[in-house]
């Protein structure tokens, strides 16, 4: 047993580790001085974060020493199981800000749909694992498109938009890695403008269509529903090289900036610590995304592979779509900036995903 635990440690990739621990840090530093700036004297969402991170971590490490491929054995019961969590939140599910996606346990807030991200993840890995050797066909495409409308349909209940749009971009991505033939994306473009368009006049919140509205024209409406993105951008533009300083950011400090620990906290590096701060985050960022894609070239089995690919694929996405929210490039759907914004259910989801991941990079440097 002590030396397994230590070849497995040897084959840790801490590099990998590290960046995902500095951007962890990153939030924490931000979170604390916007409690500053809130007059927080208990400073309860800093330390709840820092209570998920060290859940999280040790998530992490749970994960890292447990068989990825026994997990993938059980993709399909885990599909089922994220389908009830995605019910049961539906039903007896606590509203925060328009959506019923979280469950209240003793003063926690569980977001159910940060689970069934990776759930999504093990589930096409596994599908598409085993087309491997298999010509992928027509039957093969619509199985795993089915597979994640029942996620997005039920997500798009609560409504989460967000969460949605990453569920199908985590599909698309794993669609593309998996190699089907370029015809059946002229299907998804369709099938995407279709569901857009219905969901436009059946499930968006009115909230929602101004977030479209105000992200094709932010100048239009600044002091009402485009008041989020036109604050970020004044309190990004207003960093310059180093920033005014931890906790001296006028935006997030005299509250001008909403959600300024959650989807708009890169605003406030980039006031704070300036561009310096924010090359930072995007070099930890790059670091993460190359120790992952390096090391797909040693894995010498599909599922790894596949698994690899959806997971960065996810942070990566979610990671684009949070910056371009704050710069105005994106509309604004809700999506925290992975392992930086305020959230336990993203925080613990997340560093569970780099166990997983970690779990992978080990047993293929052991096999290689």
């Amino acid at each position: 047993m002590l030396n397994h635990f230590k070849l497995y440690l040897k084959n840790f990739d801490w590099i990998l580790l590290a960046a995902v621990i500095l951007l962890v840090s990153f939030g924490l530093l931000e979170i604390y001085s916007v409690a500053l700036g809130q007059n927080s004297a208990d400073m309860l969402n800093f330390k709840k974060q820092l209570i998920f991170a060290i859940i999280g971590l040790a998530g992490l490490f749970i994960f890292t020493f447990t068989n990825s491929y026994f997990l993938k054995s059980l993709s399909k019961y885990f599909y089922f199981l994220g389908v009830i969590f995605l019910v049961v939140v539906l039903m007896i599910g606590h509203n925060i800000r328009g959506h019923q996606g979280w469950i209240v346990l003793s003063g926690f807030t569980l977001q159910p749909v940060e689970l069934v991200k990776i759930i999504l993840i093990f589930f096409l890995a596994n599908f598409f694992a085993n087309l491997a050797t298999k010509v992928k066909t027509t039957r093969h495409f619509i199985i795993s498109a089915i597979s994640v409308f029942f996620f997005i349909f039920l997500v798009l209940l609560q409504p989460d938009l967000g969460s949605a749009i990453i569920l199908g971009m985590i599909w698309l991505i794993m669609v593309l890695a998996a190699g089907f033939n370029k015809k059946y994306f002229i299907t998804i473009v369709l099938a995407v403008s279709l569901f857009f368009a219905a969901s436009w006049f059946l499930m968006f919140k009115d909230y929602q269509k101004n977030r479209i509205i105000n992200f094709l024209n932010p100048g239009a409406n600044s002091q009402e529903s485009g008041y989020n993105i036109s604050q970020a951008m004044i309190a990004i533009g207003s960093g310059g090289l180093t920033g005014k300083g931890v906790s001296l950011g006028s935006q997030s400090q005299l509250k001008f900036l909403p959600e300024a620990h959650t989807d708009f906290i890169f605003s406030v590096i980039s006031e704070e610590l300036g561009l310096v701060g924010v090359i930072l985050v995007i070099s930890f960022y790059f670091i993460f995304f190359y120790r992952c894609w390096r090391i797909l070239y040693q894995i010498n089995n599909d599922f790894g592979i596949y698994f690899i690919i959806g997971a960065s694929g996810l942070i990566f996405v979610q990671m684009f779509i949070n910056i371009g929210m704050n710069l105005g490039i994106m509309p604004i759907v809700g999506l925290p900036l992975p392992f930086v914004s305020y959230g336990g259910s993203s925080l613990i989801s997340l560093l569970i995903l780099v166990g997983i991941i970690e779990n992978i990079i080990i047993k293929s440097k052991i096999s290689y």
